[in-house]
């Protein structure tokens, strides 16, 4: 099965539509709560994600029938929008939440920009580095104008305060730039360069310094002077057992996990309502989706398609990992959301967004344009038996 031409499609599309699926199990069970304590319906989350994927999905159909050619001019475009969205979050349109300032309120809606950037840098950086594929082994030209765009856009992030988006986007570059061939000096330059800009914006933080320090040394259960989340989760995953308690069933939701039951700890209420087979469930799948994902940038014949299709991939297997990592407490609170099931349509739609990306990267596969293309031939010669005799036309 793994030798048909469209393997790697299929085996994408199956993942993301099987994410979803659990996405929107897990977005009506862990929100509920937290929507009737605002005073809504219990379905207002579930609703608002069913809205978004109802746009997304087109969306994502739509991109997948796109080529190269048409794929690049989209990067810039991509880039250009998402830097001016950003920019917008910092005027007065933008809403601060949680101390970070990273949503703009478009009437009924808030959309999140940072998580629509992550897929125009990505699709960005796959367009100048094929563009400059010749001149790659010269460092100048492979760190411009990919570095300075990519600083942009993490400091319009960090000028909101939203340092777990920044990190994210941040590693997705190195990735971007590991998989074209760069320098392991360079590579070690920039590494460094980010853990010391990153070591500054903690310490210099007093909110941040408070997670890192809880983070190291754990408050006791029932301290109320203290967030009671990380403990929480870890009570939820615990008490999942093999199968969960049931959908619906949690009770960490209720007041310990309070509003990050369904975006930054939704991996804990998974594993309390579905079990540790949920949750392994769900990292095959995360797994699936990489494998896929990677073996579509290695077949790939162009260097667009690589790294296009590596970028994608490795962000969402890191934002992945470091969503489980929280909820499991191995990590301090990050604050980025589980791809496609985190209650989120900003996030939802991003990912979408990148799944139907990363399909047509699957689509231009050399064997699976050939593929169609064969198929997609009529036979020239008809052979008709009739009493004997065989008439060619």
């Amino acid at each position: 099965m793994l030798h048909h031409p469209s393997a790697d499609m299929w085996m994408v599309a199956s993942a993301v539509t099987l994410l979803i699926g659990i996405g929107l199990l897990m977005g009506l069970s862990s929100s509920s709560v937290y929507a009737q304590a605002n005073g809504v319906s219990p379905y207002y989350y579930a609703i608002r994600q069913a809205m978004f994927l109802v746009v997304g999905v087109p969306a994502a159909l739509a991109l997948a029938m796109f080529k190269e050619k048409a794929l690049k001019p989209l990067g810039w475009i991509a880039i250009l929008v998402a830097i001016v969205l950003l920019a917008l979050v910092l005027t007065p349109l933008g809403i601060e939440e949680k101390g970070n300032r990273a949503w703009l309120e478009l009437g009924p809606f808030r959309l999140q920009p940072s998580e629509f950037a992550k897929v125009a840098l990505i699709l960005w950086s796959a367009t100048v580095l094929s563009m400059k594929e010749k001149l790659l082994d010269q460092p100048k030209h492979l760190l411009v104008p990919l570095l300075p765009g990519a600083l942009l856009v993490c400091g319009l992030v960090l000028l909101g305060g939203d340092l777990g988006t920044g990190m994210v986007l941040v590693g997705t570059v190195f990735l971007v730039l590991y998989l074209v061939g760069t320098p392991w000096v360079v590579l070690g330059s920039l590494a460094t360069a980010g853990v010391a800009v990153v070591g500054m914006l903690v310490v210099s933080s007093p909110n941040r310094m408070h997670r890192i320090m809880l983070f190291l040394n754990p408050p006791e259960a029932g301290d109320l002077s203290v967030s009671q989340q990380p403990l929480s989760a870890i009570y939820a995953l615990a008490s999942g057992g093999w199968f969960g308690q049931g959908l619906g069933a949690s009770k960490q939701k209720w007041g310990g996990l309070y509003d990050g039951a369904q975006n930054d700890y939704v991996f804990a209420v998974l594993g309390e309502e579905m079990g540790l087979l949920g949750t392994l469930g769900v990292i095959a799948l995360f797994t699936l989706l990489g494998f896929a994902g990677f073996r579509i940038a290695t077949r790939s014949s162009t260097l667009f398609y690589r790294m296009l299709a590596g970028g994608l991939t490795g962000w969402m297997l890191l934002q992945a990992m470091i969503n489980i990592a929280v909820a499991m407490k191995l990590l301090p609170v990050v604050g980025v959301p589980l791809p496609f099931i985190s209650v989120g349509g900003s996030a939802l739609l991003a990912n979408l967004l990148a799944a139907g990306l990363l399909i047509a990267c699957a689509r231009q596969e050399p064997a699976a344009v050939k593929a169609r293309a064969a198929g997609s031939q009529a036979p020239r010669v008809t052979t008709v038996v009739q009493r004997g005799r065989a008439s060619a036309r």
